[in-house]
C-alpha cells in the first residue's frame, strides 16, 4: 500500500513540475495582430455630423491592435478646432501618432496612427505631388508589441485621388522610404485610390509588397512585405456607410516565429 502510495505522490509531483515548465505559447496558439485602415472623411458622416463617440465605437467593435487612418482634420476650422487622431485615441483607448500631408482651414490634414502598443518612433514623410492635386504624407511609426511580436514598423497612407501618374510618383517614394528588407517586419495601410491590377497597385507588388486583403481590396488596402513572415489568419469589412465614405478594412495576421 505504502509502495503504491510513493509512486501516486511521485506521479502528482512530476506532472505538476511538466504543467510549471510548459510554454503557454503552445497551448494558446500563435500570437495575432489586428490590422484595421479606416478613412474617416476627415471626422464627418454621411448624415453632415462629426460623431466622434461612433467613430470610436466602429474602430473598438473588431479590437484592432493598430489603425491607419485616412482624411484625419487637426485643429480645422472644418472641424472645429477638434484635433481628431488625438480625440479618437482617447475615445478607444489607444497611443496616437499624427502625419500632416497639408495646411488646411487653419488647421491641418493628413493621416493618424492609433496603436494598442507603444509607439517608439513617428515619421512624416511627404509624397510627390503637382501643384494642381492634394500633397499627400506617408505616416511610419515604430511599434514596441507587449505580446511576444517583435516590434515592427507600421505605416499608413493616402494616395492622389485624381492622377494615376502621380499615384505611382508616390507608390516609388514609399518604396524608397520603407526598407524591403530588414529585422522588423514592415506593415503598410491606407487609402490607396487605385484598383487591383493597376499601375501603382503592380508598382508596389512588384517591389516585393503582398496584398493581405486580396480579397476584399477595392481602394484601401493592407499590405505585407514578402519577405516577412506573416500569415494572413482572416480579412473583412465593417458594413457602416454613414459614419464616413469608406468602410473600415480589417486584417488578422499571425508571425509564424515571433520573438521576444
Amino acid at each position: 500500500m505504502k509502495h503504491w502510495l510513493i509512486l501516486a505522490v511521485g506521479l502528482i509531483l512530476v506532472l505538476s513540475l511538466g504543467a510549471i515548465g510548459a510554454d503557454p505559447s503552445s497551448e494558446t496558439g500563435p500570437v495575432q495582430l489586428r490590422v484595421l485602415t479606416y478613412n474617416i472623411h476627415h471626422g464627418q458622416g454621411m448624415d453632415g455630423k462629426f460623431d466622434y463617440q461612433r467613430l470610436a465605437k466602429i474602430i473598438k467593435s473588431v479590437n484592432p491592435d493598430v489603425v491607419a487612418l485616412q482624411e484625419v482634420d487637426r485643429k480645422t476650422q472644418r472641424a472645429s478646432g477638434v484635433d481628431q487622431g488625438t480625440v479618437l485615441a482617447q475615445l478607444t483607448g489607444m497611443k496616437s501618432a499624427y502625419g500632416k500631408a497639408m495646411h488646411y482651414s487653419g488647421g491641418e490634414y493628413g493621416e493618424a496612427i492609433l496603436s494598442r502598443f507603444p509607439i517608439t518612433e513617428v515619421q512624416s514623410h511627404p509624397l510627390p505631388f503637382a501643384s494642381q492635386y492634394e500633397p499627400r504624407a506617408l505616416l511610419v511609426t515604430k511599434l514596441k508589441p507587449d505580446n511576444g511580436l517583435p516590434e515592427f514598423l507600421f505605416a499608413g497612407t493616402h494616395l492622389c485621388h485624381q492622377s494615376e501618374e502621380l499615384r505611382t510618383d508616390q507608390v516609388r517614394q514609399i518604396n524608397k522610404y520603407l526598407p524591403q528588407s530588414g529585422a522588423a517586419p514592415v506593415i503598410l495601410a491606407g487609402d490607396f485610390n487605385a484598383r487591383s491590377g493597376s499601375p501603382p497597385m503592380n508598382e508596389l507588388l512588384k517591389n516585393g509588397w503582398l496584398d493581405a486583403t486580396a480579397d476584399i481590396s477595392r481602394i484601401d488596402y493592407i499590405l505585407l512585405r514578402r519577405t516577412d513572415p506573416w500569415r494572413v489568419v482572416s480579412t473583412s469589412t465593417i458594413d457602416e456607410r454613414v459614419a464616413s465614405d469608406h468602410k473600415p478594412v480589417l486584417a488578422v495576421l499571425e508571425l509564424s516565429s515571433p520573438t521576444k
